[in-house]
């Protein structure tokens, strides 16, 4: 049987990324989206005729009995409210990054998972980047040698700040670019080389009229000795390399963003011919200067996210990904927003 999927939020991230995402998998069906718009149900009912429409969370919670999974696209201030409430109606959580607006609040709703006995799953669907994947096939093969220093960068132009709860400034919104972005970049840096020892940031508020950072810096020193150096901007005028890998053997840079998110919003999804495949010409380098070689990129893969929940909830594997990674993920913003505060290297070795 399959397993019925709730999908609570239909903004970008609802309907661009966990949507199609969850009706791309065998095994899963999107069997309900609770959104109050009407404009989306509208959108719902057209694209997904086959799902019902509920205007509220709570029409969800009367009816939980109905589903297997809730999946909670919302703004960030209702993450923890919302997965705690699916935890105590039975019911297993993926929620939308970052999991919390605070690591405390992201371990509270650890406790509840264990005493439940529910696993919640953070989405970091990032992690199925192609050139993600790709730098993780390099770096695990050896191709590169040690990894000295990974240089990530979500950058992008948008140089007038649009309204909504991503430019709030009230740390229960989680706003900001560090939050949005900086969740992704230091995810990555993590599952690729561990917590870190320290932690050095620079965040700042560039944008006439902006609440929230919208230009940041992070550095991490993983305990092995590898540095990674994160860069996230909306006032990136002139884009850097997604990735620039440098190791004592061999480097590996590429430009450019992984094609999903523009695939899924122009309507694709993995089910359709070429979907996550980018083309040659957007192929990284590997290798030392004047000895390098293009590197295929890996296929963008991120319907593997909800094959491994629907793996996870038949009991045939562990999570995706875990809250404890969110957890890491969170103390890592908390240690670079006090880094940038007091222009200081934050210590992040347990005491």
């Amino acid at each position: 049987m399959d397993l019925r999927v709730a999908l609570i939020g239909y903004g970008t991230g609802g309907s661009v990324f966990h949507a199609p995402l969850i009706s791309s998998v065998p095994g899963m069906r999107l069997a309900a989206v609770v959104t109050g718009n009407p404009e989306r149900q509208r959108a719902v009912a057209e694209r997904y005729p086959e799902t019902t429409v509920l205007g509220s969370a709570d029409r969800l919670w009367e009816v939980s009995g109905a589903y297997d999974l809730v999946v909670v696209a919302t703004p960030n201030r209702q993450h923890v409210p919302l997965a705690r409430t699916a935890l105590t109606s039975g019911l297993p959580v993926v929620v939308d990054k970052p999991a919390a607006a605070t690591a405390a609040d992201a371990r509270s709703l650890a406790a509840l998972s264990a005493v439940r006995g529910l696993p919640v799953i953070p989405f970091h669907n990032r992690r199925w980047d192609g050139d993600y994947r790709t730098v993780l096939r390099l770096a695990g093969s050896g191709a590169l040698g040690g990894v000295l220093r990974f240089e990530s960068r979500f950058e992008r132009w948008r140089p007038e700040v649009k309204a909504g709860w991503k430019e709030s400034a009230d740390p229960r919104d989680a706003g900001g670019i560090l939050y949005d972005l900086g969740s992704h970049l230091i995810d990555q840096a993590i599952a690729l080389f561990g917590r870190p020892d320290r932690v050095y940031a620079e965040i700042d508020t560039r944008r006439r009229g902006a609440a929230a950072p919208d230009d940041a810096f992070v550095a991490l020193e993983h305990r092995g000795g590898t540095r990674s150096h994160l860069w996230m901007s909306a006032t990136a005028a002139q884009l850097g390399p997604r990735f620039r890998v440098l190791g004592d053997r061999a480097a590996y840079t590429v430009n450019g963003m992984d094609g999903q998110e523009d695939a899924l919003r122009a309507g694709l999804t993995p089910r359709d011919p070429g979907y996550g495949i980018a083309p040659p010409e957007s192929y990284g380098l590997v290798g030392t200067p004047g000895d390098d070689r293009p590197e295929p990129t890996a296929p963008g893969a991120y319907h593997e996210f909800y094959a491994a929940v629907a793996r996870t909830l038949r009991g045939e594997a562990p999570p995706p990904v875990t809250l404890t990674d969110a957890i890491a993920g969170l103390e890592v913003i908390e240690a670079a927003v006090r880094s940038a505060g007091e222009g200081t290297v934050v210590s992040t070795r347990p005491e």
